[in-house]
């Protein structure tokens, strides 16, 4: 009878430390924090790529290397300035200023920018319109073209130096001409004639006849 009673208080005792145990254990992890869950890759912001290396290269730069100074550009539309000294209808070419002037009423001239002859092709002196040409054909000379005349490249092609318009001088030595490259404009970049913008050259086309003076200055 003993023995039965001992049998039942250990077995009692042992459910008593099991239910102690797990009660342990619950309160245990409710102690601990929640684990927060991981936030969809769709959501992760992933770092940008730069599409313009550029930016970050010469925003790395010294200021005085990132910013160069450079010339001012020639204007890229005519405007009226002041201009005295000249007769009104003459045109009047600046070299070293890469201008063209045609010369207006009351002290005042429309300017335009212009590509001229390159250091050893420059000239000066007065000459007059003789010839006014829309879409003229081209040919190299021979001092252009390893001593022979070049192949005539026709008025209108975008081969063409011409560009849209000319106005031939000094028996077609040297031209008021268009061009193809208006990049080049503002320059010393010519073999002495006088390169304009298509749009000014049909603006100055349209204002000037044979026989309009032109005076070209160093």
């Amino acid at each position: 009878m003993a023995a039965l009673v001992l049998r039942r208080t250990a077995i009692f005792v042992m459910i008593v430390m099991m239910w102690a145990l797990l009660a342990a254990a619950v309160a245990h992890a409710q102690a601990q924090p929640a684990e927060q869950p991981a936030e969809p890759p769709s959501q992760v912001q992933q770092p940008q790529p730069q599409h313009s290396p550029n930016v970050d290269f010469q925003a790395a730069l010294p200021p005085q290397q990132a910013q160069p100074q450079q010339a001012a550009p020639p204007p890229q539309s005519p405007s009226i300035v002041p201009l005295t000294g000249y007769r009104p209808g003459t045109i009047v070419v600046k070299t070293s200023d890469r201008r063209l002037y045609y010369v207006l009423k009351g002290d005042k001239a429309w300017e335009f920018p212009v590509g001229v002859g390159k250091q050893g092709w420059a000239w000066s002196g007065r000459a007059a319109v003789e010839a006014k040409y829309i879409k003229p054909a081209w040919q190299a000379p021979p001092e252009l073209h390893r001593g022979s005349y070049g192949p005539v490249i026709e008025g209108g092609s975008p081969r063409n130096p011409m560009g849209v318009a000319a106005l031939t001088l000094r028996k077609g030595e040297y031209a008021i001409h268009g061009t193809n490259n208006p990049k080049s404009i503002g320059g010393f970049v010519s073999h002495g004639c006088i390169r304009m913008y298509n749009k000014d050259i049909t603006k100055l086309y349209a204002m000037v006849s044979v026989g309009t003076p032109v005076i070209v200055e160093k």
